[in-house]
């Protein structure tokens, strides 16, 4: 198993159980341990999206080693997941600043929408994860610090 992508997708996992454990505390009115829980959510999400920018600049992405009859399918399935991971991204931090600036009508409204934007894209991410590095040797990886140097 590679460390670092296991190490990202260990906290993004991390980060839709504590949405998870928040939303049901939330629900019992648990309304301080739900704070907690959302910002340590909010920082694994953060320590996931640090470790895969820090891995995509200086280590690179790795592309699909697995057979080229299915490789339309894991790109289609990619940008499903990419587009899934930024619409979470910015619904959470949208979500959060709501929360923090205390406007709870509103932040209850989309609270529940972001939380399962951002399980589909847990899932979808651990998939991607799993295609890349445990069911397909993964491809050949380029930096983009190397590919955008030429080195």
């Amino acid at each position: 198993m590679p460390l670092l992508p296991t190490i990202s997708t260990f906290f993004i996992v991390l980060s839709a159980l504590l949405v998870a454990i928040g939303w049901r505390l939330i629900i019992k009115g648990k309304a301080k341990a739900h704070k907690r829980t959302m910002i340590c959510a909010a920082i694994s999400a953060l320590l996931f999206f640090i470790i895969y920018v820090s891995r995509t600049a200086f280590i690179g992405n790795t592309s699909f080693g697995g057979p080229d009859s299915i490789k339309i399918y894991y790109t289609v399935f990619l940008i499903f997941h990419i587009f899934l991971a930024t619409v979470g991204a910015i619904f959470g931090v949208v979500t959060i600043t709501l929360a923090l600036k205390r406007k709870i009508t509103i932040h209850r409204r989309i609270g529940p929408i972001t939380s399962i934007i951002w399980f589909f894209s847990a899932i979808t991410g651990v998939m991607v994860y799993l295609l890349l590095y445990i069911i397909y040797d993964g491809g050949q990886t380029t930096s983009m610090i190397k590919a955008i140097l030429g080195s």
